[in-house]
């Protein structure tokens, strides 16, 4: 019993978890920050977390279940590949967590569930049909984890599109906006690394993906690239929210250490870098988000409202 519950929790991609749960839980907090300089209430937020939790790892269950012949040549060792997991029970596992997400997400706000769906569907192209018919791929699994930080956002400042609010006429502040483009290009950047340390079974499978077309020298020089852009957007947030010196530090010397990171991978343009890449760079998020989280605490405790944020 101990084995087969270890073999789905491996299908929740335990070794980043830390990043998909500071993701929904640093949205929520400067949403709700940004919206009444307070924090968001105790069980909205909880179900927050929660629920964008379940929907990322939703899509990393879907993932493999549409891999499973290129992660037994890459990636042996997963409880697909490795049959610990059969793919039906997986599925289901993937359409529990998904069910979870729509549950709370109908609680919060229709405006989650319309994104949660949009998210959904982009995924679900890329795993069960991009990958194996355009190095273009990696495009909407970007677009799809940048709604995620929407999604959450909507749950605990409405746009008003669906949900009436009354007075209210800004359908998505500006750090919304930077932080969800923030999340779509490094995970550009993120999921090239991956799929570059991926490349042997999938040139051997057939699916044409950006390093199987470009090399993964290519490839590195455009993952450099994107996290470039995510790291200046990264301080794009904290300037448009008025975010203070907790953020900035954490932003400022994560932000650095994830170039050099992603400057050695252009040095060393190998497969094995790009996985240690992949796992460096959820590192990085977390430690965004966890500075994004301490940061409105902190304005929160001493009373400090965002200074000069631009709603």
């Amino acid at each position: 019993m101990a084995s087969r519950v270890g073999a789905y929790v491996k299908l929740l991609r335990p070794e980043i978890a830390a990043m998909d749960f500071a993701l929904p839980a640093s949205s929520a907090l400067l949403a709700s920050y940004l919206l009444t300089a307070g924090l968001p209430p105790i069980f909205p937020f909880l179900l927050a977390v929660i629920g964008g939790y379940c929907a990322i790892a939703s899509t990393y269950v879907f993932n493999d279940c549409c891999d499973i012949d290129i992660d037994k040549i890459n990636l042996p060792d997963r409880a697909l590949a490795s049959g610990d997991v059969s793919r039906r029970s997986a599925l289901w596992y993937a359409f529990f967590l998904f069910l979870v997400a729509l549950a709370v997400a109908l609680y919060l706000n229709p405006e989650c569930v319309a994104v949660l769906i949009l998210a959904t569907i982009a995924i679900s192209v890329y795993s069960a049909v991009a990958k194996r018919a355009t190095f273009l791929s990696f495009l909407p699994v970007g677009f799809s984890y940048g709604l995620v930080p929407i999604g959450i956002w909507l749950a605990f400042d409405p746009a008003g599109v669906l949900k009436s609010v009354p007075g209210d006429d800004v359908i998505l502040p500006l750090p919304a906006i930077f932080l969800g483009a923030m999340i779509c290009i490094t995970d550009w950047g993120f999921t090239l690394s991956g799929v570059a340390r991926d490349v042997e079974g999938d040139r051997l499978r057939g699916a044409p993906t950006f390093p199987v077309t470009f090399g993964v020298q290519m490839t590195s020089k455009f993952v450099m690239v994107c996290w470039t852009l995510g790291v200046a957007l990264s301080l794009a947030i904290g300037y448009t929210a008025g975010l203070g010196l907790i953020y900035f530090a954490g932003a400022a010397i994560g932000g650095i250490w994830m170039l050099l990171q992603a400057a050695d991978f252009v040095r060393n343009p190998v497969p094995e870098r790009g996985g240690r890449l992949f796992l460096q760079a959820s590192h990085y998020r977390f430690v965004i988000f966890l500075a994004m989280i301490a940061d409105v605490v902190a304005g929160v405790t001493l009373a400090v409202p965002p200074a000069g944020s631009f709603m």
